[in-house]
């Protein structure tokens, strides 16, 4: 299949951190279909040659084992190209026409790496062009708007120049193997479907924690937070994924449609529930590994008196039959103890005990699916020791654990998030990317959150403070610790 991958910012820190490295990983193990073209776009002036030079030097920046060879790279580079535009010119968008014309390919890829103001204009300038014809398919990154009313009007205007099924709304959560996993011990297995649900499971918790805090991205990051960044996409993706009822078969819109029942299902937020259940934090300055590290407000970039979250925790409940009355904690920080993203699903102790068991609020059987820095399954348990004596009363158990790891069994196998989502789009493969009510639901939910804070800041509140290096505000441990549960780290 030929095909066309036109990158809109393509000298962007998004296109060689994660598009270019996947795009090469693609071509390396032999699944980038024969016949394309990767033609970069951005406003800097620069020849075919020189941005593949520019790629090339920044490829040294990326993993090592990431990074290609001379000879590969010199094959790649063929498939390269760049065309200098300023995107809201429409006399630039006819010249991009005039060169996909000159070699007609099957598939054409409009990947949008760009500020989401310019998703609007990009997508209504290739419709002027003539590039919005059945073969196009459009990448939108996130964050897909600022609240609920700005994201409508991107989909909006993106629809009236395209179909839905020509829409690839990314969120690179969803194309990680961990995640790939969650689906497939949900709906590929019988073990756990029976106990998956209220009467058997106690609560469940998603963690993604980073220890970087926001590098270079002070100023996009002070005007985002953590609340628009991580928990009204990737956070409840994965909740999503975890609450989900079984689709009718694999194809893109049945399992959309089970997400999407779950987001309308979320509970709805009282004035009550924003006060109790909700966390926001703030790094300050603190040590990661030794070192000391600035404070958020320290930050190049970032305002000095800012008031942006960058941690968020909140306790939510789906209202339905499945999981009625059971708690979902999410939580989410920069500059945290560690980088870890996982979801915990905690079981309800026996309904009757014979044996002692350890006093650790994390002691009982509960499912951990690793998502990152690992990729793996780990189930613990509660066993009863070879040591143990039966005529010194009731004997004690303790925690044992079965540990799954994927990357051990699957490792040169594996294919990474963005490569995943791009080989997907190439193939016009839906299942992956999230339709526009999905993402209008889930801003419905957090708008309130947002609009909460933004009258908290008018009084001169805003976030809680915490040290960087620390799992984010005590006021965190202290929700969850209402309910009679822990987070993992604290067990």
């Amino acid at each position: 299949m030929s095909f066309d991958l036109i990158l809109f910012g393509g000298t962007g820190d998004l296109a060689w951190r994660k598009i270019m490295p996947a795009l090469f990983q693609a071509f390396r193990h032999g699944s980038l279909p024969a016949g394309g073209r990767i033609i970069g776009v951005a406003r800097d002036d620069l020849s075919d040659d020189q941005y593949r030079a520019l790629i090339k030097a920044r490829f040294d920046q990326v993993e090592l084992a990431k990074r290609p060879s001379e000879e590969e790279f010199s094959r790649f580079a063929a498939l390269l190209g760049y065309l200098r535009m300023d995107l809201s010119n429409p006399a630039d968008y006819a010249q991009l026409a005039v060169r996909l014309q000159q070699r007609p390919a099957e598939v054409v890829v409009m990947y949008l790496a760009t500020a989401p103001g310019l998703f609007t204009t990009v997508c209504e300038q290739i419709a002027v062009a003539g590039l919005n014809g059945p073969q196009t398919r459009v990448v939108l990154e996130k964050p897909l708007g600022h609240d609920l009313a700005s994201n409508r009007a991107i989909n909006t205007a993106v629809r009236s120049v395209l179909t839905e099924q020509q829409i690839f709304r990314i969120d690179h959560y969803l194309g990680k193997p961990s995640v790939q996993n969650l689906f497939a011990l949900r709906f590929g297995n019988s073990l756990f479907e029976p106990l998956w649900r209220r009467e058997h499971i106690a609560n469940i918790q998603i963690t993604m924690a980073e220890e970087l805090g926001v590098e270079k991205r002070g100023k996009f990051y002070d005007s985002t937070g953590a609340l628009r960044d991580m928990v009204q996409n990737h956070a409840l993706q994965l909740l999503c994924a975890v609450g989900m009822e079984p689709p009718i078969n694999a194809h893109a819109d049945a399992i959309r449609d089970e997400k999407l029942k779950v987001l309308r299902s979320l509970k709805p937020w009282t004035p009550e529930t924003l006060s109790q259940h909700v966390i926001r934090g703030q790094y300050a300055a603190g040590t990661i590994d030794g070192e000391a590290v600035p404070g958020y407000r320290q930050e190049p970039g970032v305002n000095p008196d800012s008031r942006t979250e960058t941690f968020v925790a909140l306790r939510t409940e789906i209202a339905n039959w499945r999981w009625a009355g059971v708690p979902f904690y999410l939580r989410t920080g920069k500059r945290l103890a560690q980088s870890d993203a996982h979801i915990e699903v905690n079981f309800r102790p026996t309904p009757h005990a014979i044996f002692k068991s350890p006093q650790d609020c994390n002691a009982g059987n509960r499912l951990v699916i690793d998502l990152q820095p690992r990729d793996g399954l780990e189930l613990h348990l509660l066993a009863q020791g070879a040591d143990q004596r039966q005529d010194r009363g009731t004997p004690t158990l303790a925690p044992v654990q079965l540990d799954l790891d994927f990357d051990k069994r699957f490792g040169f196998e594996r294919v990474g998030a963005y490569e995943r989502l791009l080989l997907d789009v190439i193939a016009g493969r839906l299942n992956l990317f999230v339709r526009s009510d999905e993402q209008e639901e889930a801003w419905r939910w957090v708008e309130p959150i947002l609009d909460g804070w933004s009258n908290d800041n008018h009084q001169a509140k805003g976030p809680r403070p915490y040290n960087a290096g620390t799992w984010g505000p005590s006021a965190a441990s202290a929700m969850i610790a209402r309910d009679g549960y822990c987070w993992s780290e604290e067990s």
